[in-house]
């Protein structure tokens, strides 16, 4: 049942948003912050997004069990009831709650808003093609949070990037719309493929994928950052590069490749050269 679960929530996904808060935590801190702030911001993000995608898998339950792509998940035949998805979501909030509260006064006060887009961001797609930046803005919360999570206060340059992970994630989104853009078209749901058509939405995304960069060249800017933090912008930009090469023929028989197996290392990279430019 847990491995039916995991898979429910696509639980190895969380490292899309993790390297990120890690990424704010670092660079607010300066240095490696303290075991206790790694130990509560690692749990309050797990927390948030089982919570999310258990919502997720929860509300779009009826329109899962028509799209062919997704008819199988265990939410929809009933592996894994729906009764204890509710359950595993209700104590996922718990836990982002009590890791929020247990960080500092900041990130307790925020994480009712931070509640409010975990939890509708998923109802967007029904009346608006702006999800894609509504789940951006939802996954951008993890580095801000962390950046709080560690100084208690806001700072400009955790909204470079925030606004960074917004772009990348709304590009690569954009990019995973395109498969199920005559499903959604049929069933009156909204994204940027439904709305403006394929080659439209590959340039949307591309222009994401700009932003993103731009932001995180504006953060090094801003930070006064060095060599390894530029190294790995720039192998980042390499990445969403050959992202949007693999698909930019509309051969969507390579989306894992360019969805899951790239974006998942986008986090992590920039994370490794942000942790090589802080201690260098």
């Amino acid at each position: 049942m847990i491995r039916k679960f995991l898979e429910l929530v696509k639980f190895e996904h969380t490292l899309f948003a993790l390297p990120f808060a890690y990424t704010g935590m670092i660079l607010a801190a300066g240095r490696l912050p303290s075991g206790w702030h790694v130990f509560w911001i690692t749990l309050a993000m797990v927390g948030a997004r089982t919570a999310a995608m258990t919502l997720n898998r929860l509300i779009d339950r009826p329109i899962d069990a028509k799209n062919p792509r997704t008819k199988l998940r265990p939410s929809v035949t009933g592996e894994f009831p729906v009764v204890w998805a509710w359950s595993a979501a209700g104590v996922s909030i718990a836990v982002f709650l009590f890791a929020a509260w247990r960080l500092n006064p900041l990130c307790f006060k925020l994480s009712p808003v931070a509640l409010i887009f975990l939890c509708g961001y998923h109802y967007v797609k029904r009346f608006s093609w702006v999800c894609h930046f509504v789940l951006g803005f939802t996954l951008a919360m993890a580095p801000v949070g962390g950046w709080i999570a560690v100084t208690g206060e806001w700072s400009w340059a955790a909204a470079l990037l925030g606004l960074a992970v917004c772009a990348w994630v709304a590009g690569f989104d954009i990019l995973y719309a395109l498969q199920d853009a005559d499903f959604d078209r049929e069933n009156k749901l909204h994204s940027i493929p439904v709305r403006f058509g394929e080659a439209e939405a590959l340039r949307i995304s591309s222009g994401c994928h700009v932003a993103t960069a731009s932001f995180l060249v504006l953060l090094g800017l801003a930070m006064g950052l060095g060599g390894p933090y530029w190294t790995g912008i720039a192998i980042v930009c390499a990445l969403l590069w050959v992202e949007h090469y693999l698909l930019s023929d509309g051969d969507l028989s390579r989306i894992d490749t360019a969805f899951f197996a790239i974006n998942g290392w986008i986090g992590i990279l920039l994370l490794i050269f942000t942790f090589l430019e802080i201690f260098r």
